[in-house]
């Protein structure tokens, strides 16, 4: 399915892309709204995991996660770009992504950055695309301290990121 770099895609393939890349934008929102059921939607049933520290069920993941995430961090932001497809059939997709993902501890006074790939595979039953495996490679982290000026000037009125579904975005997007 996949031609020389620069080629045309054909609609379909198209069509494809897009499924995938909502999907990773999807499981980016899940996490940092901690939201578990929008995470089990875009995994298959049997769909499989390894996040180092957990490695098995991905719909086990999604809860176990959200706890964790919970815990540790006030607020987490995961941005995936540099997606890269290969589809060795209609109904079978590999990607590598890059994820930058910030987590802001609980005490507001650090966060930890996180800048690694994902490597997804995908099915297509039907016209539904889904992940089917996830595996997370970390290419650096680190811990920087931070000076939080979410209540100084200009800041303190703009409306705050929640990750829950109090946050706003809840409500904009289920009107």
């Amino acid at each position: 399915m996949n031609s020389e770099p620069g080629n045309i895609p054909s609609s379909d393939e198209v069509g494809s892309r897009l499924a995938i890349q909502e999907l990773l934008h999807l499981h980016s929102r899940a996490l940092d709204r901690q939201d578990a059921a929008l995470m089990k939607s875009v995994y298959w049933s049997d769909a499989t995991v390894d996040y180092g520290g957990f490695k098995g069920a991905a719909h086990e993941f999604a809860d176990l996660v959200m706890n964790a995430l919970a815990a540790q961090y006030e607020l987490t932001q995961h941005r995936v770009s540099n997606t890269i497809f290969v589809f060795s059939s209609d109904h079978h997709a590999l990607t590598e992504s890059y994820v930058f993902a910030k987590h802001l501890r609980q005490d507001g006074a650090s966060e930890m950055v996180f800048s690694g790939r994902y490597l997804d595979e995908f099915h297509r039953e039907a016209a539904v695309w889904k992940f089917h495996r996830r595996t997370v490679v970390m290419d650096w982290s680190r811990d920087w301290v931070v000076e939080d000026q979410r209540q100084i000037g200009s800041m303190a009125a703009l409306t705050k990121g929640l990750s829950n579904p109090d946050d706003p975005s809840w409500a904009h997007l289920n009107p």
